[in-house]
This record gives C-alpha cells, sequence and structure tokens, in this order.
C-alpha cells in the first residue's frame, strides 16, 4: 500500500466530505468539480453530518483480500439527512438485527489492512443510532 497515498486520502476517508453548490445549492457526496445538477463549477467543500437512514443492506459473507478477517460484515446504502446515498459498512451490530429503514450515524473504525507489515486504514462505517428514552 502506498503510504504518501493513504496520508493524502485520510481526510475523505474519517470524514463524509462532499460539495455544495454555490449556483443551485445541490449537495453530492463524494466531492466533485463539477455540479451534477446545474453544471456549474462553483463547487465549495461540504461536510456532512453524518445521520441517516438505511435503505438497503446486505451480509457479505466472501470479502475481498484484506476484509477476509471481518465476515461477515453487513454493506448497506444510507441515504444522509441532507439528501445524498452512501455505500458504506454497518457496524456494531449483529447481521440478523439490522433493519431497513433503521437510523444510523458515522463512525470512524478500522476498514481492512493488506497484511501484518502494511498499515491499517481505517474510515466511516455507520451504525445503529443508539434509543434514548
Amino acid at each position: 500500500m502506498d503510504i504518501a497515498r493513504l496520508w493524502r486520502q485520510q481526510p475523505s476517508n474519517i470524514r463524509l466530505l462532499g460539495s455544495r453548490c454555490r449556483s443551485c445549492g445541490v449537495l453530492t457526496f463524494p466531492e466533485r468539480v463539477r455540479c451534477a445538477e446545474c453544471c456549474s463549477s462553483e463547487l465549495q467543500a461540504y461536510q456532512f453530518k453524518g445521520d441517516g437512514e438505511l435503505l438497503v443492506a446486505t451480509t457479505v459473507y466472501e470479502a475481498p483480500r484484506g476484509f477476509v478477517d471481518q465476515v461477515p460484515y453487513v454493506a448497506g446504502l444510507v441515504r444522509l439527512v441532507e439528501g445524498p446515498i452512501v455505500a458504506a459498512m454497518i457496524t456494531d451490530i449483529e447481521p440478523d438485527k439490522v433493519a431497513v429503514g433503521m437510523r444510523v450515524e458515522m463512525v470512524t473504525r478500522r476498514i481492512c489492512s493488506s497484511g501484518a507489515d502494511d498499515p491499517i486504514v481505517y474510515g466511516y462505517k455507520f451504525r445503529p443510532v443508539a434509543h434514548h428514552d
């Protein structure tokens, strides 16, 4: 794994960084150089709160290299409260307890590592929001 590339990507790996169009106000994730709605190049950085709703989920039993020690794990699509949809792993819950429609929040967790001598990659995942009575 290229350490320099990992270092450069770290801010976007641990935060939900996107773009807000200054012309039409559309929010996009991940960051873009041109607005998907009006094609303006007048974009500014936008950091999403990380709160959302799980739209769909699946349990992964056959993982790609680097993820094999994490199987089974849940992958899903989360609609952020600001609108964009994010693909991410769902954590801190047993796979059979995951439910479409549940409220989730972004957390930083270990994503993978390529080997014993390679760095551990951290990134965003989503976990269920604890209910407060």
